[in-house]
């Protein structure tokens, strides 16, 4: 091990307690989204990187929520790494519902942090600041160039976080992204399915409920069209072998984590019918009805490639009407990439599994960067009580994933390399 890395280890051992400290403060900080209000997390980590004598700017194309951008140069040319993460977090729910802890206590049980934001994804944050941090310190010895992006607005997929910094400062784009979301140390995440989210909207013209001869059913209009949808899953995308062979060997893994059948899902179209809103009374023929779909596109393939088949479906119902609301395209890279090998090694010399690399199931923000074609790799945390309640993260876990990402970001960029 060199001496570089023997110091990078030193510190993070000798500064344990103040890392945990920055992420229980973030812990601390009020930021669901939505609203989408991140202020006073941003500030901070303003405070933190003021403190380390680091400089960085801020982008707030919505004035409650900023974006925070540092970069530094190398002491040698070389490639550009990007860390990202974001500071908004799932909101709570009504009275805190479900929450034995308090979700903004950043409470300290049985080894375990508590809060919301504890896994998705404020410690992956803590991780991306840490790492900017402590590699500024070795800036004369590395190649290339750093930047740390903590971003807002990811947790509604919004405008003003990072789409807003990929679309208009092309200088975050860098030559790879490493990105802390709750994925599990098991696994490293190369890929995402794409979330397509269709509006349907039924209309008939409605009767008293008698009179099931004079009119048709909007609400039975759209459970048999749901129904019909329901042929549009299992069908599979087209990738290239490496990544087909990455899939299936990433199956089990994800069954694992994620429940048995997790690691199905990846290849194939699927559906959900979220939300469902029609009728008056139970006596009236209902006049409309409204639904949601929530498809998931496996990688391998794309929007233009469903589309039709949805416009297909739903020509066979002339009383209804459908538009796109939301959603993204599938995103993956190479899952063998030099940063894949990077963390399987770090993680591996600390007697921990060697991390398989899979596609996730859920979204990131690191979709954004593959969408620009820069390779883009997600380790971190379990998701313990994502979106749900007493949501944690167990300490030592947290910072194993601080420590790899500091060690594998360091071997980034300690030699020139190739980019991409």
């Amino acid at each position: 091990m060199t001496e570089d890395r023997l110091q990078l280890l030193d510190w993070l051992e000798r500064e344990r307690d103040d890392i945990i400290g920055l992420f229980r403060a973030l812990l601390r900080e009020r930021s669901p989204n939505p609203p989408g209000d991140t202020r006073s997390t941003a500030d901070v980590v303003k405070e933190y990187l003021s403190k380390q004598g680091l400089d960085y700017r801020i982008v707030s194309p919505h004035p409650e929520m900023p974006n925070i951008i540092a970069n530094f140069q190398a002491g040698q040319p070389g490639r550009h790494l990007v860390l990202n993460g974001h500071m908004d977090v799932f909101p709570l729910p009504p009275d805190n519902a479900g929450w034995t802890k308090d979700p903004w206590g950043a409470e300290i049980a049985d080894g375990k942090i508590y809060g919301r934001g504890a896994c998705d994804m404020k410690p992956g944050t803590t991780a991306s600041i840490i790492t900017y941090a402590l590699l500024a310190r070795l800036r004369d010895k590395l190649h290339g160039q750093l930047t740390l992006t903590c971003v807002s607005d990811e947790e509604t997929f919004g405008p003003w976080g990072a789409r807003y910094l990929m679309e208009h400062h092309p200088e975050v784009h860098g030559d790879c992204l490493l990105n802390g979301e709750p994925s599990g140390p098991e696994s490293i995440r190369f890929g995402e399915r794409g979330p397509l989210w269709i509006e349907f909207t039924v209309r008939t013209r409605g009767a008293h409920g008698a009179y099931v001869h004079a009119t048709g059913s909007a609400t039975k209009i759209a459970m048999n069209l749901a129904t019909a949808l329901e042929a549009l899953t299992g069908i599979e995308g087209k990738v290239s072998d490496n990544v087909q062979r990455a899939i299936d060997l990433g199956r089990p893994t994800m069954d694992r984590m994620m429940g048995k059948g997790a690691g199905d899902l990846v290849s194939i179209v699927t559906l959900n019918i979220g939300l469902l809103n029609g009728g008056d009374k139970v006596n009236m023929i209902p006049s409309h009805c409204t639904f949601t779909a929530d498809f998931r596109l496996p990688v391998g393939m794309g929007k233009a490639d469903l589309l039709p088949k949805i416009a297909e479906i739903a020509g066979r119902y002339p009383e209804a009407t459908w538009r796109e609301i939301g959603g993204d395209e599938p995103s993956w890279c190479d899952p063998d990439h030099e940063m894949v090998a990077i963390i399987q090694n770090n993680v591996t010399a600390f007697g921990r599994p060697k991390p398989t690399p899979i596609v996730s199931i859920g979204g990131t923000d690191a979709r954004l960067w593959r969408h620009n074609n820069v390779p883009a790799y997600v380790y971190g945390p379990y998701p313990h009580g994502m979106g749900s309640h007493d949501e944690h993260v167990d300490i030592e876990e947290f910072l194993h994933v601080v420590r790899t990402h500091v060690l594998s970001a360091y071997d980034y960029l300690s030699s020139p390399g190739r980019s991409g």
